[in-house]
């Protein structure tokens, strides 16, 4: 199952490095995307591709998550994920933004933002995302390969939510995108 996550991975990668090359669209300072060759990476790793269990929060309230800047999202504790990695059990929250009229979100989409003992070290500091999708079972795949830093990570001007300490892993995650140069 992970062999065909893994072309998947390697594929948003690509995508990524992409993005980031588009002076129309990229996050990074002009002077770094001159000199821009490439995200870093660590080796796609099977041991981060886990399967977890959704524990809903259906009555849970929207609260004001803080981000880098004056900005506040509205967010909700959609559920609980469950998982082990090397027979270890874990749990992160995951999160659902209000929608609105204005909002680009879909309706569907759940934010992982999450802290590991590599955060600082070999990852940006402040922690790293994953995109996932609701699921119709209580089953979600997390694929830690996938992580990214938020833009913030690239460039001060944005605003990014910072990630709830109570989604810190005891562990370090060696998959997703690695820490970008100092800015």
């Amino acid at each position: 199952m992970f062999e065909t996550s893994s072309l998947m991975t390697s594929m948003v990668q690509t995508q990524q490095n992409s993005f980031f090359k588009d002076a129309s669209k990229s996050p990074l300072k002009p002077k770094d995307l001159k000199v821009f060759e490439g995200l870093e990476f660590f080796p796609i790793d099977s041991l981060f591709g886990v399967e977890a269990q959704l524990f809903r929060t259906p009555d849970s309230s929207f609260f004001e998550m803080k981000t880098t800047t004056e900005r506040i999202t509205k967010e909700r504790v959609f559920g609980i994920l469950t998982f082990t990695i090397n027979k270890e059990s874990y749990a992160l929250n995951v999160y659902q933004g209000e929608l609105d009229t204005d909002s680009e979100t879909a309706p569907n989409y759940l934010f992982l933002p999450f802290l590991d003992d590599t955060n600082g070290e070999t990852t940006y500091g402040g922690g790293r995302y994953i995109d996932l999708t609701i699921p119709e079972s209580n089953q979600i795949t997390i694929d830690f390969n996938k992580s990214y830093n938020p833009y913030c990570a690239y460039n001060e001007k944005y605003s990014c939510p910072i990630v709830p300490r109570e989604n810190y892993l005891s562990l370090k995650v060696y998959a997703g995108v690695k820490r970008f140069k100092d800015h």
